[in-house]
Formats: structure tokens, sequence, C-alpha cells
């Protein structure tokens, strides 16, 4: 953690800052040998601030799961952000990467990290975290200038795997300083230039991903990216599983870590979904931008989730924290979740409405086909159990008077406009024009209002009405 007790953290998020305190002069000596010293170096493609880009030698290696610390490996592919930063410990460096088809660094700048070497173990240790992290919030209002400068972003640690681990500590930000930095001076944040930092904050946006290691080893373009894969499609399948209120939806989740990650057993969990997934009529989940990144012995997916039933609606970024177990099978071990803003669960809405906008149409077009051909059993599927047509109730008593009327006056023109599909607390509200003409020359136009419920992959007509125009 950054120089405070999580007490006085907390007070530093409603704006009294803490102190990152500069290291020892005799620490600085003893650390400037080991960043001279190249045992490798990485090669890619680098863009500074006026220079071209060329390769360049990037930083030292070292072989992964040395007692020094993570090397952080990772290539571009499709399921990578296309936006995350790294910092390269053993460097003093922060990169920023982005996603340009091939992975490119944009970005090289110096910074400075834990006076102590080594991967954040408990509060106070001097030491910088080494994983997979996120920003959350940005300070720019009472902060100490000597110790902050003028802007902060604060990550997430300690994530769910730190929890599972046991680490301890917090408060650990990317930060300015009201000084010239020089190599490993801070408690644990990672310390910029207040110029440098202020240059980078175009960059920096909530739920931005920030890799932590204690070296960096990166490849434009991954040609084996099926790690990245499997982890997407097993997403793609826990979000199945839980829109189906399967039971194979628990077996995605390592049940004794995912205890010990969290503020929830796995036991408490899976009865609170079980009890949800007996007593909701529907829900849906749908998952949008699935990303991947490796962290030192874990994997983290991100993705827009967008849920719904009939009490809640809710929009946001769930992550998936996923380990392998004794079999070699990955497992969910943690989760986190952030809500979305106004204006981002508004785009959630509106590429829900136009995603299901594509199913409604097919399902509108298909019992309009019916309705025209008089087909009764096919007209029927698509209405619920307790669907209502006007002043009838339930599908016998819409079935008896469609009978009734087919009987001499069959359909002969059934034509709708286009549809308006709105959110509505029991699933959608279709509207559109219509316009009918039967076999005895009755003829009417109206305007036509459904609303419908999620059935299984598709949707239910629940209840139907009509209004002449």
């Amino acid at each position: 953690m950054c120089g405070r007790s999580m007490a006085m953290i907390r007070q530093t998020l409603q704006g009294v800052p803490g102190l990152c305190a500069f290291a020892l002069a005799a620490l600085f000596l003893a650390a400037a040998p080991a960043i001279g010293h190249a045992q490798g170096r990485i090669v890619g493609q680098v863009v500074q601030s006026g220079m071209p880009s060329g390769d360049a030698v990037l930083a030292t290696s070292i072989p992964s799961g040395t007692s020094q610390g993570w090397l952080a490996q990772f290539a571009g592919n499709p399921a990578g952000p296309p936006q995350f930063l790294a910092v390269n410990k053993q460097a003093q460096e922060l990169y920023v990467f982005e996603q340009k088809s091939p992975l490119a660094m944009v970005e090289k700048i110096t910074c400075t990290t834990g006076e102590r070497e080594g991967d954040k173990l408990v509060e106070g240790d001097l030491r910088t975290p080494e994983g997979v992290y996120f920003i959350q919030q940005r300070l720019s209002a009472g902060l100490d200038y000597k110790d902050y400068g003028t802007l902060a972003h604060t990550l997430n640690y300690p994530n769910p795997v730190d929890r599972l681990k046991g680490k301890t500590g917090g408060g650990i930000w990317i930060h300015g300083r009201g000084h010239q930095i020089t190599p490993r001076e801070t408690k644990g944040c990672v310390a910029l230039n207040n110029d440098a930092i202020l240059e980078l904050d175009k960059r920096l946006s909530r739920n931005l991903p920030v890799l932590i290691a204690h070296n960096v080893d990166w490849r434009p373009e991954d040609t084996n990216f099926a790690e990245s894969e499997t982890l997407v499609r097993l997403v793609e399948d826990w979000t199945r599983a839980w829109e189906s209120r399967s039971d194979t939806f628990f077996d995605f989740f390592d049940a004794e870590k995912f205890s010990k990650s969290g503020d929830e057993s796995f036991q408490a969990f899976k009865a609170h979904k079980a009890n949800l997934f007996k007593n909701l009529p529907w829900l849906q989940v749908r998952s949008h931008n699935i990303h991947a990144l490796p962290g030192p012995d874990y994997w983290v997916t991100w993705f827009e989730q967008y849920y719904r039933s009939p009490s809640l609606s809710s929009g946001g970024i769930k992550r998936l924290y996923w380990m392998k177990d004794a079999t070699g099978n990955w497992r969910v071990v943690g989760n986190e979740w952030v809500d979305a803003d106004q204006e981002s669960l508004r785009g959630m809405e509106a590429r829900y409405l136009l995603d299901s906008l594509q199913q409604v149409r097919e399902l509108v077009d298909a019992w309009r086909d019916s309705w025209l051909k008089a087909d009764l059993d096919r007209y029927m599927a698509f209405y619920g159990n307790a669907a209502s047509q006007g002043g009838r109730y339930g599908k016998r008593a819409i079935q008896d008077h469609k009978l009734a009327i087919w009987t001499d006056k069959r359909p002969t023109r059934v034509e709708f406009g286009a549809l308006d599909v709105k959110l509505h607390p029991q699933g959608l509200v279709v509207g559109f024009s219509q316009e009918y003409e039967d076999a005895k020359g009755y003829k009417d136009k109206g305007f036509k209002t459904l609303v419908m419920q999620p059935r299984g992959n598709g949707w239910e007509i629940l209840s139907e009405d009509w209004q002449a125009m």
C-alpha cells in the first residue's frame, strides 16, 4: 500500500491524500546495477514523444516464475483489449499498448515503483503488486502536491486472486509527483513525473487494464492464441448456462477458491442463484466485447454485461478471474462487477433493443403468416399460456375466438407497418400499424400493441391489444 493504513486510504478517497515517501539513497544505488545489466532483450515497435518508431530494446528479461517476480508475457490477438498499460518494474518504465492489428506500443514513460523488490504480499511491505489490475477512480482534488502531484488514478488492488492468496494492503495508485522521480521511491504505488501523468491522462479511463510485472515480454501478434480463444468461449458458455438457468452454470466455478476470493461463500452464492433460477419466469444475460489478459498464474476476462429479469435490469462491466484446477480445466475463482454510468447503460439498452428487434421481427413475420393462412395450431404457438387478446384471457379463449371467426371469415390481407420496440417490465412492448381484410369483405386499420416476454431463446406473446386508427 502507498504509505497508508486502509482506514487512512479511505480518508484519502474522500479528499485527504496520503504520502509516498522517497526511497533511501542506498536503495537507489543498490538498484541501479540491476537495471544496467541485461540478461536478454525484448524487441517491439516503439513510439516516443517526438521520436520515430523502430525496433528498440525495451527491457531485460528473466525466466518466468523466479523469486524476482512475474515475467508478463503477452501478444496481440482478437481477444486483447483495444488499449492497456504495462508497468515494467525492473526497467522502471510504463508502456501504453494499443491493438492496431498488430499490437503496438505507442508510448514509453519513465516511472518509479516500490522501494523493495518482489510482489506485494502484506500491508506496508513497500512493494508494488504484480498482476492484472484496472483503473477505478480519477482523483484530481485534495492531493498533496509533493507526493502525488496534481493527478492520481486508483487501481483495484487487491483483486480477487490477491485476496485468494491472502495478500493484504490497498491504496495502490498511478499518480504524479511534485518533484523529479528517482527509481524505486514509492511505498507501493506507480508514480510518474507530474507532466508525464498529465499527458498520459488523456489515455486513461475507468476500467482500463494495467499489467504490473517485474518484467515485460510481448509480441505484436500471437499466431497461436488458443488460450484466449478458450476463455472467450468459456465466457460465452457461462453466459448461456446462466441465461438458461441450468445447474451447469455452477460447474464453471471453483467453489473453495471462489469462497476465499470475495465477501460471499460459494454456498451462499449458489443458494441465491438457485432460488432465482427456480422463481423467475425468465432472465436474460447479454455479454459483449469479451476481452482476456494473462496474469501471473491466472487469466482475467472482462466484458460488457446487460442483465434483465422481471424484477431487475442492470448493466456494467463483469470481470471473471480464471485459474486451472487439478485436472487442468479453467474455473472461475473470483469475480468483480462495476456498474455502468448512465451513458454506457443507455448504450447497452440500445444494443439490446437492436438485437431483440431482429428476433421480434422474425417472430412477428411468422405470426402474421400463420394468421393469414388461418393455421390455428401454428398461430397459437406464438402465445404464452396466460396470454390475453382484447377481452379474452388464456390461450383457450383466444383459440376458440379465432376458430369461430376463421370458419367462414378467413383472412385475405394482413399487413403490418414498421415495428417500434421498447423495454417493458415483462419483456418488450412492440407497436406497429395493422391493416386487415377477410373473405367477407370486412376491413379495418388500427394500431397493434404486443407485450412479449422471453421464452427460451426467443419470445412469446403475453398480451395483444388493438386500437382503431
